[in-house]
């Protein structure tokens, strides 16, 4: 793998992209390894039940496969020293299409020690994640 270094990288750049497409496997999957069993994400009536417009990935889930999307390009995931998001729109999970999830890594700025990775997350054409950015570390 080549350095990651300030001179190298330049604001706009793409350094990743990637789809993602969930199931509802997918999500009974996430919520054994992850204890949250929350029937909002597996049961539709419950879903309609609580007024949501159908059974939602879970957000954890959703920011995890984002940040993941950059961690081959960064070699190694020690790199990533920040990584915050805003729950902005929900990722519903059909029962028989699944969603899928586009994930788009985009250089924010750079510093000589550090790049903000900026990520925008799509579902069905909408933004689910609001300031998804991640601080990374470069090669000195």
């Amino acid at each position: 793998m080549s350095a990651l270094t300030a001179a190298s990288l330049s604001v706009g750049d793409v350094v990743a992209e990637r789809s993602v497409h969930l199931t509802r496997e997918a999500l009974v999957r996430y919520a054994g390894a992850s204890g949250d069993f929350n029937p909002i994400h597996y049961r539709d009536d419950i879903a309609a039940a609580v007024g949501l417009p159908g059974v939602l990935a879970h957000g954890m889930l959703t920011m995890g496969l984002a940040v993941e999307t950059i961690v081959p390009w960064l070699g190694d995931a020690g790199r990533i020293l920040e990584y915050g998001v805003r729950f902005t729109r929900p990722v519903v999970v059909d029962a028989e299409d699944g969603a899928d999830l586009t994930i788009v890594a985009t250089v924010g700025a750079v510093t000589d020690a550090e790049a903000r990775i900026d990520l925008t997350v799509t579902a069905a054409e909408t933004t689910v994640l609001g300031k998804a950015q991640v601080r990374v570390r470069l090669d000195g």
